[in-house]
């Protein structure tokens, strides 16, 4: 099971890109603090988002669900890789309502009901 749960920050603006393929793919980089630890930042990739996926802004608080994937590139002569959030869905902290029906999702993916995850960005 791959499931992952991000909490934190947007340490800069949402980078909208387009695929040769024609699929949007919007980039966010999320940072991630524990108390008593060095933070962390967090590369997440959502792809095909709603409309309102560029509507966050940096120093927004965001919860993101989705999974992690490493990919591989050849860039400068070599392989590199990334590992990185594949988000099925990005919403603000804030909003405790959708945050816990995002958390309710992960949950029932993890005890392996199945679920399709509900577009609510």
């Amino acid at each position: 099971m791959n499931v992952v749960v991000v909490r934190g920050v947007l340490s800069r603006e949402p980078e909208e890109r387009e695929l040769p393929s024609g699929s949007l793919v919007v980039g966010y980089e999320v940072t991630v603090s524990r108390p008593g630890e060095r933070a962390e930042s967090v590369p997440v990739a959502w792809a095909d988002p709603p409309k309102g996926a560029l509507g966050f802004v940096a120093g927004d608080e965001v919860v993101v669900s989705g999974r992690v994937r490493r990919r591989f590139f050849r860039a400068g002569g070599m392989t590199q890789s990334r590992t990185e959030v594949v988000a099925d869905v990005v919403v603000k902290a804030s909003n405790r309502k959708r945050v816990g029906a995002v958390l309710t999702q992960a949950g029932e993916q993890l005890s392996g009901e199945a679920v399709v995850p509900e577009p609510v960005g």
